[in-house]
């Protein structure tokens, strides 16, 4: 039976057609679970000065985001756990003895100069942890030196922080670290950055889980191996070999809770190898040659900036155009 449609109102949807049941939020909380190997390693290590800072980030970063809304008059969106994700991730690259004023400035850098100045979840350019985290670098240097703020701690092991000690003492002042006992985070640094262990639990979970894609950490973790292989090759005596790279600062939680970030990353197959391998050159060449002992927030930053152009790298299609088609 033939029907005329002239009058007839057709819905038409726009993409996504099919959704598998996940939600921001869900994403948010999974990401979270994740980061809780490696936050428990930090606070079982420095205790409550860890348990305290990390607890103020992340309490912080939701109230940051929640004023914003009020002032914005934009929908209250604390609800769907990025503001909390980009609390806890700040106050895991910290030292747990990062003074309170220190830990709201980086928590109001990130919400605000990071998301919602950009219009929110979904439209920043930059990571927000590491915008705030090299903001106050670059202002506040003597309160991310770890061996500075950490170094009244008796943990058992080297209290020194192995890439300072590697920028200032070449490789004679990484003899004392152990690849295994940096891996299992017997060293200093940020209060949820060390325990390399934890890390890689909890980015094995978030693969498994289809929240983060491999293309990206693995190509991360390529660009900082190879390039430290390199370096090393050419002088031993000067640049740690890469295994040192893949265990020692913000390597790990980079690879899977930072290179990540689905704002600020490329989404298509050759971009994220691109985007990763290049982010992980340029942390090597930081360390190794640059003005600062950790390299990463930089880096990836800069990465971000280029995401864009780098996103628009696609392979050429196969076939031929046909005339009149």
């Amino acid at each position: 039976m033939n029907k005329d449609l002239t009058n007839e109102k057709l819905v038409v949807s726009h993409a996504p057609y099919w959704h598998d049941g996940r939600t921001v939020s869900s994403r948010h909380r999974n990401i979270m679970l994740a980061a809780l190997p490696a936050v428990i390693m930090g606070i079982s290590q420095y205790g409550a000065p860890a348990l305290g800072m990390l607890a103020l980030a992340t309490a912080s970063a939701i109230l940051w985001e929640f004023v914003m809304n009020l002032l914005l008059g934009k929908r209250i969106s604390i609800g769907d756990g990025s503001a909390a994700v980009t609390g806890l991730l700040f106050g895991m690259l910290l030292p747990a003895t990062a003074p309170w004023w220190f830990v709201l400035l980086g928590t109001l850098l990130a919400i605000i100069v990071g998301k919602q100045i950009f219009g929110g979840l979904g439209l920043n350019p930059l990571n927000p942890p590491l915008l705030a985290l090299a903001m106050l670098v670059i202002s506040f240097q003597g309160i991310l030196d770890f061996n500075a703020a950490l170094r009244q701690y008796e943990l058992g092991f080297p209290m020194t922080y192995p890439l300072a000690d590697l920028k200032a003492l070449g490789t004679s002042g990484i003899e004392k670290f152990g690849l295994g006992d940096l891996f299992m985070g017997r060293q200093i640094g940020g209060a949820g950055s060390t325990f390399g262990l934890g890390l890689v639990i909890g980015g094995i979970y978030l693969l498994i889980r289809g929240y983060v894609r491999w293309e990206l950490p693995v190509s991360f973790l390529a660009g900082v191996f190879l390039t430290a292989w390199f370096f090393h090759l050419s002088d031993p005596a000067s640049y740690a070999g890469p295994l040192f790279h893949l265990v020692t600062g913000y390597t790990l939680i980079a690879a899977f809770f930072l290179v990540p970030e689905d704002s600020s990353s490329p989404v298509n197959f050759v971009p994220m190898l691109v985007f990763g391998a290049l982010a992980g050159l340029m942390t090597v060449l930081i360390r190794n040659v640059g003005a600062y002992v950790e390299g990463i927030p930089f880096s990836i930053l800069l990465l971000n900036l280029a995401n864009p152009l780098l996103d628009k790298i696609r392979p050429k299609t196969i076939g031929k155009v046909a005339e009149n088609a």
